[in-house]
């Protein structure tokens, strides 16, 4: 795990679990498109972007959870606390 230089090193099974997330958002966002397309009724697709939003608010987290596990917590250890602002950056950006 291992980070440097804005790239980071994951574990086949970070890969499995993030990927997953992301082709469960990429399949929602797919059924939005045909709803369109056969003119289903706003309210209903609606609801389906919710569960967009959600299927990537759940993968943020876990990306989020990898991130503070790894990469947060070795900086720490090797004493280069700008990570912590880092953090606090885009934990601002991401409570928008």
């Amino acid at each position: 795990m291992e980070c440097c230089e804005r790239h980071k090193k994951r574990t086949e099974e970070e890969k499995k679990t993030l990927l997953a997330r992301l082709k469960k958002a990429e399949g929602q966002i797919r059924g939005i498109q045909k709803m369109i397309e056969n003119d289903i009724y706003c309210p209903d697709i609606l609801i389906q972007v919710s569960a967009v939003t959600s299927a990537l608010n759940s993968f943020n987290k876990e990306l989020l959870a990898c991130h503070i596990r790894s990469c947060v917590a070795q900086d720490i250890r090797d004493g280069k606390e700008d990570t912590i602002d880092e953090l606090v950056n885009v934990l601002q950006k991401l409570m928008k």
